[in-house]
């Protein structure tokens, strides 16, 4: 039987240890009503890992699980975070469905990570299981609930709209010099290169700034895509020999390389049959103080503006202090020495601490969450319209039919840079 809600604690089992999952236990410090009860991940000193940190956080008791499966029927969860590489994402999805359906569990609830599959027909899917299981979803998309985002947009609909009329465009750029782990910079398991990885943050933040407060996402209706991808640093011989040395040899963009640089142009319409524009810019060859995203939204008598280097705590090093590679100033961090911004809560202000919160309190009550699954496949079919026209050189008008079963160049083994 079903627990009663609303729960007094949802017990949360975590699907991957990597450096995502790190990131959601650093956010969940700040979550009451909430606990890590289980882990999961294939490599077994990794699962026993990020269940002794949650441990050691004061976030469990935390279990490191053998099986998938075993966490997700165990009676100690209460709702998955799918936290894993992308091209596990739907066996893990299919997983918890067998289980909810056979009923070997009752969980309440299922969030997953961005983006939500490699392409719209496994989004579909993600989609698909989760609701004919009857779980509530959740579409873990972290820039919406950026402290600084969430405020701007408040603001701007709240005081500029009402006089100066709605916004018109938003431009959402992320860029920096390269993922942490070797699944990312391969297309066949990660669906893509940069513009799967990191777009998928730029056109959601977009849209959701776009549209209305208390209005469904899809009021806003995406018409055409438009980009250009590009390699400008990883497939020079210099870099591809470094990336052998610091991914393996299984990542050799000599053969088999994903795009470094993506920029996309989305074309909506409002309910009244307004145009509104979505520019997105991504990249893996910025070389900066670290990660740089920088999000605006324009209207037709105000703008809002924001970036994650304009940082009100800066430290200076001189060239006599020196120190190992790190990321303890900012994500992504490129320097060790000079004048350098530090993000004092990557956690809050990256939008993972409400980004969780918001998860929680929605599975706890069983209200639907402000992202679900529906938005992680409207993301894909962005992402895909964009990377078709890539590949064509021309502009994609939507919808289209050939999208729902298209996969990318990258990730089908055909692109070559």
């Amino acid at each position: 039987m079903a627990p009663s809600l609303p729960v007094s604690t949802l017990r949360i089992g975590i699907l991957g240890s990597g450096f995502i999952a790190n990131f959601h236990l650093q956010g969940f410090l700040s979550v009451r009503n909430a606990r890590i009860s289980a882990v999961y991940s294939p490599t077994a000193a990794h699962r026993e890992a990020l269940a002794a940190t949650a441990n050691e956080m004061g976030l469990g008791p935390c279990q490191a699980c053998d099986s998938a499966q075993q966490l997700v029927e165990s009676e100690e969860v209460d709702a998955v975070w799918i936290l894993a590489p992308n091209d596990t994402r739907l066996e893990h999805m299919r997983v918890i469905h067998d289980a909810v359906k056979a009923g070997r569990t009752e969980l309440l609830g299922v969030a997953c990570e961005k983006p939500l599959a490699r392409n719209l027909s496994e989004a579909r899917e993600m989609l698909r299981l989760a609701e004919d299981a009857g779980l509530n979803h959740g579409y873990l998309e972290n820039q919406l609930f950026s402290t600084a985002v969430q405020r701007g947009k408040e603001i701007i609909w709240r005081r500029a709209v009402p006089s100066g009329g709605r916004p018109y465009l938003a431009r959402a750029a992320e860029e920096h010099s390269g993922p942490h782990k070797p699944w990312f910079w391969q297309g066949e398991k990660q669906g893509g290169g940069v513009l799967s990885d990191m777009m998928c943050h730029s056109v959601e933040v977009a849209r959701w700034l776009l549209t209305e407060p208390g209005k469904e996402r899809d009021s806003l209706r995406v018409t055409s895509a438009n980009a250009t991808v590009a390699n400008l640093k990883w497939t020079k011989p210099e870099y591809v020999e470094r990336l052998k040395q610091s991914m393996g040899p299984e990542v050799d963009y000599s053969r088999r390389p994903a795009e470094d640089f993506a920029r996309g142009v989305l074309t909506l319409e409002d309910e009244e049959g307004g145009k509104l524009i979505i520019e997105a810019t991504t990249s893996w060859a910025y070389v900066g103080a670290g990660l740089r995203a920088q999000i605006e939204l324009l209207g037709p008598e105000y703008a809002m503006e924001w970036s994650s280097l304009n940082t009100g705590l800066k430290v200076f090093l001189s060239r006599n202090v020196g120190g190992q590679e790190g990321e303890d100033l900012i994500e992504k961090q490129n320097a060790e020495q000079g004048l350098m911004p530090v993000v004092d809560d990557e956690a809050g202000l990256y939008g993972y601490v409400n980004e969780d919160r918001h998860m929680v309190e929605a599975f706890r009550r069983g209200e639907t969450p402000m992202e679900t699954f529906h938005d992680g496949v409207a993301v894909m079919e962005m992402l895909m319209a964009l990377y078709r026209s890539a590949e064509t050189g021309q502009t994609v008008y939507l919808p289209a039919e050939e999208l729902e079963t298209y996969v990318p160049p990258v990730a089908r083994g055909e692109y070559k840079g």
